[in-house]
């Protein structure tokens, strides 16, 4: 077996200071009567996020990459472990407390219809966040401003009194995308932006997010299950599984993955060319992701792993650097 020690870790460091640090995070759901064991949506989850990353965030339905957006957001009041935005503890600061900070952080969500208030026009969407922020001094300034933004994500002015009903789902995404972006934010969460989109409208978003990044420097998590979009905006990965990350690398090596689940992820995605999808194709992983309230014992993958060891069942694997990355496999 390799020795892991030799090697070093995946760049935790970056060209300015982390916007975020996560440490430790879990997020757990107790059923009614709290006698039955709670759901683990997220279980000790570790990672930091610079000034001007994207860190995508992949993994199967089901895993806790929503919950874990949800807990950094503090929509969720975390069970156990620390969250530091700007070098500021808010693992457990009250709503109140959280205010100022709401408009440096906010998120795209996966649905964009769902996500828009039905009985408001687009411009009292966009204003909502500038009112709760305490940005502007009075409405035509506020309007002035959702006029602007609605104008860089590609629409008119005339769209800020009409109602969301009135638009394509992918108008509906950039007027989400640019409710996000209205306050300048320094991290936005994208959970699952491109989603429910059509495959031409998905580069026009993932574009508009480019821009703004490079604009304003914010930092992205970027969740998808989709390894294709991945590929295209993300400087780091994080593999999550069962609501732990089990691998961490650059996103230019996520093709050379070392977990097992992560090499099962990237068989799942279509080859462009049939014969050689023929030529590699293997069965895919057995089962299901296991029920989060009853986890299987050592490695949480090991039920469906085809590397699996009799350690594997009943020690759980440590994170460790190989190969210029984090790995949580007794395979390294």
């Amino acid at each position: 077996m390799p020795d892991s020690k030799k090697d070093t870790s995946p760049r935790e460091s970056g060209p300015f200071p982390a916007i975020l640090s996560v440490n430790n995070l879990k997020q757990y759901f107790y059923r009614k009567g709290g006698r039955a064991a709670p759901v683990k949506a997220v279980d000790g989850v570790s990672f930091s996020v610079f000034h001007g990353e994207t860190l995508g965030l992949v993994g199967e339905s089901g895993c806790g990459k929503s919950t874990l957006a949800r807990s950094i957001l503090r929509i969720y009041t975390p069970t156990d472990g620390r969250i530091f935005f700007e070098g500021n503890d808010i693992t457990r600061l009250s709503r109140r407390e959280m205010r100022p900070y709401r408009k440096k952080m906010q998120m795209i969500f996966q649905d964009p219809l769902s996500s828009l208030d039905p009985r408001m026009t687009v411009g009292e969407i966009l204003m909502e966040p500038l009112i709760g922020s305490g940005i502007g001094k009075n409405r035509a300034e506020r309007l002035l401003r959702a006029g602007e933004i609605l104008e860089q994500v590609g629409l008119s002015r005339d769209a800020l009194g009409r109602c969301p009903k009135e638009f394509s789902g992918g108008q509906c995404q950039r007027i989400g995308v640019a409710r996000a972006l209205i306050t300048r934010p320094g991290l936005v969460v994208c959970d699952e932006p491109v989603s429910a989109l059509d495959l031409s409208i998905r580069s026009q978003i993932v574009n508009l997010l480019l821009d703004f990044q490079r604009e304003l420097g914010c930092a992205y998590i970027f969740i998808t299950h989709d390894l294709s979009v991945l590929r295209s905006v993300s400087g780091r990965v994080a593999v999550m599984y069962l609501g732990r990350i089990v691998e961490l690398c650059l996103g230019a090596e996520i093709s050379d993955a070392l977990h097992p689940y992560t090499r099962t992820l990237l068989e799942a995605v279509p080859a462009r060319n049939p014969r050689l999808a023929r030529q590699k194709d293997r069965p895919p992983a057995a089962g299901e992701v296991p029920d989060p309230a009853s986890p299987p014992g050592g490695c949480c993958f090991h039920p469906r792993c085809r590397r699996a060891m009799p350690v594997c069942e009943k020690t759980p694997p440590e994170t460790r650097a190989f190969g210029g990355r984090l790995v949580s496999c007794h395979l390294y």
